[in-house]
């Protein structure tokens, strides 16, 4: 059996432990969408240039559509569905939200894994901050205005919530 018949990989996906055997060249958002059942991240371009299918791999935003099996051995994927329980996603939801940031909501799940990615290293974040960690999403129905509102909303209600985190 070559390698690109099937490898045995463990991760861990969202805080838990996994392991399963498939083509080492099989995209991490088939593992998850059809596999997992994790239909949060979202295939749009399938090319890694509109972030509809973006995770956190190893707390970082990664394109779902562009890593194979082998690169996620012995690290950590955190999907959409993943931030349920998280207090700092939870007030990113609601400020994008309150700005009715998204219309058909499709790039939704890859905004906010961007941004909470940038807000958690970068709780300062700026305007100019928010634009840069948001180059590799793309929204068709908005012309992201609200997306930006929401995200500066975000920051501003994080920055107390960091600052009793840290004494």
């Amino acid at each position: 059996m070559s390698g690109l018949d099937g490898i045995a990989v463990s991760f861990r996906l969202n805080g838990e432990e996994r392991s399963l055997m498939a083509a080492a060249d099989r995209r991490l958002i088939d593992v998850l969408r059809d596999d997992m059942v994790l239909t949060g991240a979202k295939e749009g371009c399938g090319v890694g240039r509109c972030g509809a299918c973006t995770v956190l791999l190893d707390g970082e935003p990664a394109n779902a559509c562009l890593l194979m099996l082998w690169q996620f051995e012995g690290r950590d994927v955190v999907t959409p569905e993943g931030l349920d329980a998280e207090t700092d996603a939870a007030i990113l939801r609601e400020a994008l939200a309150a700005e009715n940031a998204f219309q058909c909501g499709y790039c939704a799940p890859g905004f906010v894994m961007a941004l909470l990615s940038l807000l958690r290293r970068n709780p300062d974040a700026n305007e100019a901050d928010i634009r840069a960690g948001l180059e590799g999403n793309i929204c068709r129905c908005t012309g992201y205005h609200s997306i930006l509102r929401g995200a500066r909303a975000a920051a501003e209600a994080l920055r107390p919530a960091r600052a009793g985190d840290h004494p």
